[in-house]
């Protein structure tokens, strides 16, 4: 599928509308309409007014208010290392790929090389809902949902029609701006939005450990957003969504410059008559560059030791989707493909400025699914059960190395292609006793491949270093859980769950040897770091509780949620020493609260709390992260129907939240204190 197709498609979305469409048809840009079997899953609903009344504009930030939700760094992505930023819920962490399958609009959002998220890529004022589904395995969505799945839903045309934007200035000489057009052609509807942010941003270090050469690591981050929808027919609509990124960051030192870049474009044709489908095609490309430098003892200069000077990668795939009954019996027929290619370019080994040796390594893998789901509703049950069976594919990967000077080859390998079947499904009751109380019972299994990095890409993080494991097996998750939703009031709403997880095969980076010594593919590691490698652990146990609360009471609305996850490591062989202790970056409780008030004439006001349990830091449970507590605000005050001023503040009290501690126990912090002024207009 090309660009131009899409391109095509979209200037059609802006056209007059057939001749045979009346004007009454109203297109929605949305997908499907939810299953109702989804009623017994624990499922959080984030909506538009929480999407545009962030305290810091910032995807990840908003996923924070549902508990439980992590990434593998405190950090957001201001400032750490998009490698470290994938997503997970129920403490299933201890790796930077997401173990969360993240939609938008239906498109799978992981890197194709690395499985992390580019969260800069995703404005949260474009969004119209977000749906936290906590567990639930493999099922209609695809594979890689073994904590749960986040389905971002672009905004419906009369959510952003018009023009909005704004611009605010904060902390750090720090900007923020937004601007979207909204426009009804025909029976069509077509939206362009663009976000920029930058800043100088704040030295990762903490001050008691900074030298000469730390200092503030500036961002500066920028997206577009093309989107069109056009009636095609009285109950089919073709949606077309072009959107491109840039993100460039610093670490903190010199020599610690990264940048991705992306592009995707999709095309999803909806039909919603008699029988209800959808058929969804996507591409998406990214280019990635990071620097890699080391300190001296004294932190008085930095020098660079590796160079991923590209990684391009591309995933593309399809998914179709038919409802040949709805009612009171739902049946749900699809299959879905994804195609993951890239490879890594490194320069390392560097003396006097230069890289005196070189890498190239990376792969492709791809997946082939089928699903069936049937729920029924009757008596005041609900009752669903499905299944699908994957087909996976790792083709010949490979590893070049070589002196850089010369072409003389250092290592040279072609991993072994491979393959298999797997099968995975998931069933739940809900029992609707009243309009108040709801009990609710499931059960599931997922599975996630290993991702490209995984698979052939050593890495170092300061004096640390992790060889990759091309024999990796895929993760598969087997899970239980239990809940309770209960509405005493109209406005009034209480959950609970209880849950069980025990994810097979985890992967990890494992803890093989501690520097000074020469260890196979990293090679030299110095004296206060560890040598490890990815390779699967037996499992992953986690074992908790989710409460969720939320009440309405005229103009004022109070949210809170709390998570507890008990996550334990089984390991053997090489990984004993790990069996019993907690998988590294999870914290046990989390818990989040906000409160807002707002009135129809635009203004508007809420305070949110985050507190996040202690945290190990690495797989031997060695260094603990400690808990934080954090506190943001935005008040936002009319100036007139269409004009507003805007106050918003992150981490009010200046909360040192630590997001690493390194082999040599340096520490790293993620945001500090922050504040922002500016001016908004939303026509």
């Amino acid at each position: 599928m090309s660009l131009d197709f899409v391109l095509l498609c979209l200037a059609s979305a802006g056209g007059p509308a057939p001749a045979d469409i009346g004007p009454t048809i109203v297109v929605t840009g949305h997908g499907l309409a939810e299953s109702p079997g989804d009623a017994v899953y624990d499922v959080v609903t984030i909506d538009r007014d929480r999407l545009v009344n962030a305290p810091s504009n910032r995807m990840e930030d908003v996923l924070g208010d549902v508990p439980g939700f992590q990434l593998f760094r405190r950090s957001d992505s201001s400032s750490a290392n998009p490698t470290s930023q994938g997503a997970t819920l129920r403490a299933l962490g201890g790796n930077a790929s997401s173990r969360a399958l993240l939609l938008l609009d239906g498109v799978p959002q992981s890197d194709p090389f690395g499985g992390w998220i580019t969260w800069p890529a995703f404005d949260p004022r474009r969004l119209g809902r977000v749906r936290v589904i906590r567990g639930g395995g493999s099922g209609v969505s695809g594979p890689g949902a073994l904590s749960g799945t986040i389905e971002l839903e672009s905004a419906a045309p009369d959510e952003i029609d018009g023009l909005r934007a704004g611009i605010a200035y904060g902390s750090r000489d720090s900007i923020d701006a937004y601007a979207g057009l909204g426009v009804h052609a025909g029976a069509g509807f077509v939206s362009l939005s663009g976000a920029y942010a930058r800043g100088d941003g704040f030295a990762p270090i903490v001050a008691a450990q900074r030298g000469p050469a730390d200092r503030p690591a500036p961002y500066e981050q920028a997206s577009i957003d093309l989107r069109g929808i056009a009636a095609v027919g009285p109950d089919l609509e073709l949606q077309a969504n072009l959107d491109a990124f840039d993100d460039r960051r610093e670490r903190g030192t010199a020599f610690s410059d990264i940048e991705t870049q992306g592009t995707d474009a999709s095309l999803r044709l909806v039909g919603k008559g008699a029988v209800p489908f959808s058929l969804l095609a996507y591409v998406q490309t990214r280019q990635f560059y990071n620097s890699f430098a080391s300190v001296n003892a004294e932190r008085s200069a930095a020098t660079r030791v590796s160079e991923q000077y590209a990684v391009p990668s591309t995933g593309i795939g399809a998914r179709g989707e038919i409802r040949p009954l709805t009612g009171p019996v739902e049946l749900r027929l699809g299959a879905d493909w994804r195609e993951t290619r890239g490879r890594t370019e490194e320069r390392f080994a560097f003396v006097g400025g230069a890289g005196t040796k070189g890498r190239i390594a990376g792969g492709q893998t791809d997946t082939y699914g089928a699903f069936a789901e049937l729920t029924a509703r009757t008596g005041g049950f609900t009752l669903t059960a499905g299944g699908r069976i994957d087909r996976w594919a790792i083709a010949p990967g490979f590893l070049d190395e070589r002196m850089l000077g010369t072409g003389a080859p250092l290592a040279s390998t072609v991993f072994p292609s491979r393959r298999g079947w797997e099968p995975t499904g998931r069933a739940g009751a809900a029992w609707h006793a009243s309009d108040a109380l709801t009990l609710r019972a499931a059960a599931y299994r997922g599975w996630r491949l290993p991702t490209l990095n995984e698979l052939y890409r050593p890495f170092r993080a300061g004096p640390d270093a992790t060889a990759a494991n091309a024999g990796l097996s895929p993760e598969r998750l087997d899970g239980i859980e239990a809940g309770i939703d209960l509405r005493p009031l109209p406005h009034v709403r209480f959950g609970a769950t209880v849950f069980a997880n025990r994810l097979k095969d985890a992967i990890a980076n494992i803890s093989l040897g501690e520097g000074p010594g020469t260890f196979p593919q990293v090679g030299f590691v110095a004296a206060g770091g560890t040598f490890s490698q990815r390779g699967n652990l037996d499992a992953i146990v986690s074992r908790g509780v989710e409460l969720d609360a939320r009440i309405d009471v005229g103009r004022w609305h109070l949210s809170a949620g709390y998570a507890f996850a008990d996550a334990t490591v089984r390991g053997s062989g090489p990984a004993l020493r790990l069996d019993g202790l907690r998988p590294a970056q999870t914290p046990r409780p989390s818990a989040v609260a906000t409160l807002s008030w707002s009135d129809p004439r635009g203004a508007y006001a809420s305070v949110t709390a985050r507190y996040v349990g202690g945290q190990y830091e690495d797989d031997r449970n060695s260094q603990l992260i400690p808990d934080a507590l954090t506190v943001d605000t935005v008040v936002a005050v009319p100036v007139t129907r269409r004009l507003s001023i805007e106050l918003r503040g992150e981490n009010l009290a200046g909360a040192r939240v630590v997001a690493g501690i390194s082999g040599d126990d340096l520490v790293e912090r993620a945001n500090p204190r922050t504040f922002w002024i500016g001016l908004n207009w939303r026509g």
